[in-house]
């Protein structure tokens, strides 16, 4: 699959994009869109937040909101309202000057990685106000690393919010953000760099350029498998809110903030995910490029305005896939995120980013189709063969550690030998409970019972 696109796009040269279409406008509209971009991030947030609560009453057959504005809709605003007008108390221990920076950390890099998504085409500018312009504030040759700098840097919000709390539900939940961060921004910034590859740059322009014939989720599934796992993980969603599960940490690194800093915090979170669907839709779903049935069909699908339409769109079913996989499943322990983070996603992001390095170069070199295949399925089955032959020996010293182990003298567990009580580990078990006696034989041994005087009968006999 991934080597069926046409070899063009890898042999070009990294940072050599045409970025011409770029920093020519005047003063006003680069303020204009700048305005844009943040109005954007933010209506869609208010909408994604009744989009929420609404599809998850819909899921859940219940009523969503349904009290303020039409629908229920004006939700979100009398919330921000609410919280802006409640009590905003300082933690009497906190870092004080920490406490109250960590919001900020938290919610304004959330909003720079707008900058560089394309809500259209660079070379299809559209008119405002008589000027031409790109439906795109800006464009970087490293526009790609710029948002993975912002998301990093967005971290730092959450843990020192951790920190600053000097509570201890709070810290718990700042170490698991640092982890959590580390461990899935490596398996995102592996799963991008297949598209780096297939690409051949880190603009975002000229990713969705080169997804004219065939989008990356088609090309690259493995990595936007990958990507979308990660993306979770970095928002802090359901399955995977581990900073602020409140089952074990009350509301995590949250706990301690009240009024508008906390409603920062759920603002950050939200635009988060907003800025992580817009990264998804550019990567790897074509961007601001119409779906397949209407490029073809109508020449004008991806000229003008309509653009912005097409990736709107996308956002929104990105957007509702956090919804759906919030309303589905539960939440995962904290050692079962880690380890399909380090266990799972790593290594087969790396193994995938070495097939495609390898596809890359040997279509580069011309070797034909059928070669490269051959040769990926020839590797594939040496894999294969290794790790099957590695099981055979594995399960057969776990076979001999068990028959030893079950040979071996168990010796008695006493569950209260240290003073108090403790599980069993594993090969011991718990003596036996005593139980109370049933009714029957508290009747025997009774002098009144239903079942005879037995102080009576012994006495006649």
């Amino acid at each position: 699959m991934i080597a069926s696109a046409p070899a063009a796009h890898g042999a070009s040269v990294l940072a050599a994009e045409d970025l011409s279409f770029f920093g020519g406008d005047p003063w006003w509209l680069i303020l204009l869109k700048a305005v844009f971009c943040f109005a954007f991030l933010m209506v869609t947030v208010l909408v994604a937040i009744v989009f929420e609560r609404k599809v998850l009453g819909w899921m859940q057959l219940r009523i969503g909101p349904n009290r303020h504005g039409p629908w229920g809709l004006l939700q979100s605003l009398a919330d921000g309202v609410k919280l802006m007008f409640k009590e905003d108390i300082i933690v009497k221990g906190a870092d004080k000057a920490v406490y109250i920076l960590a919001p900020l950390l938290a919610v304004i890099p959330a909003f720079m990685a707008i900058a560089v998504i394309p809500f259209g085409p660079a070379d299809n500018q559209v008119s405002i106000f008589g000027e031409r312009t790109a439906l795109q504030l800006t464009d970087l040759p490293v526009a790609m690393l710029y948002v993975l700098a912002t998301a990093s840097i967005a971290a730092y919000g959450v843990v020192l919010a951790g920190w600053a709390s000097n509570s201890t539900y709070p810290l718990l939940g700042g170490v698991r953000a640092t982890a959590q961060v580390i461990s899935y921004e490596v398996a995102m910034g592996l799963s991008f760099a297949a598209v780096f590859l297939y690409s051949g740059s880190l603009s975002t322009s000229e990713i969705v350029a080169a997804q004219d014939d065939r989008w990356f989720a088609v090309l690259l599934p493995v990595s936007f498998l990958v990507y979308l796992i990660a993306m979770v993980g970095e928002a802090h969603r359901l399955p995977f809110d581990m900073p602020e599960s409140e089952g074990d940490l009350v509301s995590g690194y949250s706990t301690e903030y009240s009024s508008i800093k906390f409603a920062m915090f759920m603002l950050s979170e939200y635009v988060h995910m907003v800025t992580l669907s817009a990264v998804a839709v550019t990567l790897f779903l074509g961007g601001w490029r119409a779906p397949a049935p209407l490029s073809t069909v109508w020449e004008g699908a991806n000229t003008g305005w309509w653009p912005m339409l097409w990736f709107t769109a996308k956002v929104l079913v990105c957007l509702f896939l956090f919804v759906w996989l919030r309303g589905t499943l539960p939440r995962v322990r904290y050692d079962q995120f880690m380890k399909l983070g380090w266990k799972v996603l790593i290594p087969v992001s790396m193994v995938w980013l070495m097939l495609v390095a390898t596809v890359r170069a040997l279509r580069n070199e011309d070797v034909d189709f059928t070669e490269i295949v051959l040769y990926i399925a020839g590797g594939l089955l040496v894999i294969l063969l290794l790790s099957f032959v590695v099981d055979i020996f594995r399960d057969r010293k776990d076979k001999e550690e068990a028959a030893r182990e079950a040979a071996r003298p168990k010796p008695e567990f006493d569950p209260t030998a240290g003073g108090y009580p403790v599980p069993p580990l594993p090969g011991q078990t718990l003596p036996p409970v005593p139980r109370r006696p049933s009714r029957r034989e508290r009747e025997l041994v009774g002098t009144n019972g239903p079942g005879g005087d037995t102080e009576e009968a012994a006495d006649n006999g």
